[in-house]
């Protein structure tokens, strides 16, 4: 589904933030990307959005040449990939629904596919009862719940998940793994970028290490990780 043939970033004169990177990532697969501050995890996230481009490789999704995807051409990509910040990325004076629909607005949806697709997104999250809720009303966790309902909205086919849990406690942030781990079990492939071993190693799935910008290891699952 995801693939990464030789690529590199490199700001001039002599920043490189990623080296040299060779990755594939399968349909369906739960894929954690670890690894310090600094190490290019969030500039390789940005990449299969178009946020940020290689200065020399190849990147597909799903077979597409992102070289390739220009124009109204880049906001379909978007639609197919959805993301979840660490700092939530809520808009303060809209109630939980209001920021679901929002991203549905802006693409130009109906109304009727607004009132069917807001309630049951947020149902699947457990924010059903928080519905008109305004995001100063929510605890961390709820927001942050509330972010994946948003950028699940589009049925998106991945899900970008850049230090979801960075602003939690632990149990917040179980919450959240747990609730990437049902989001995968329907299909969606789901790259989490974290620094928190302990969230590492409850998933036990296949966990990608960077360092200083170059991929050092490829683990099929977790195992005992410490980063």
């Amino acid at each position: 589904m995801i693939k990464f043939h030789g690529v590199s970033k490199i700001y001039e004169p002599k920043s490189v933030v990623l080296e040299d990177i060779n990755l594939e990532i399968k349909q369906g697969e739960f894929v954690s990307l670890v690894g310090q501050s600094g190490a290019g995890k969030t500039t390789l996230l940005k990449m299969l959005t178009k946020e940020e481009f290689p200065t020399k490789g190849k990147i597909f999704v799903e077979g597409d040449d992102l070289d390739s995807v220009k124009g109204g051409y880049v906001q379909m990509l978007r639609r197919k990939i959805g993301n979840v910040y660490q700092d939530f990325k809520l808009l303060s004076q809209k109630t939980a629904f209001e920021n679901v629909a929002f991203a549905l607005e802006v693409s130009d949806a109906s109304r009727d596919d607004i009132e069917e697709d807001v309630p049951r997104v947020l149902a699947i999250v457990g924010m059903a009862d928080k519905i008109d809720n305004f995001p100063r009303q929510l605890s961390g966790g709820e927001k942050q719940r509330l972010a994946i309902a948003r950028a699940l909205v589009h049925r998106p086919k991945i899900l970008l998940a850049d230090e979801p849990t960075g602003n939690l406690d632990m149990v917040n942030g179980f919450e959240v793994l747990k609730l990437l781990e049902k989001i995968n079990e329907f299909g969606t492939t789901v790259i989490l970028a974290t620094h928190d071993s302990k969230l590492v190693n409850t998933i036990g799935k296949r966990v990608i290490t960077m360092d200083k910008g170059r991929i050092v290891k490829d683990q099929a699952t977790a195992g005992r990780y410490i980063i």
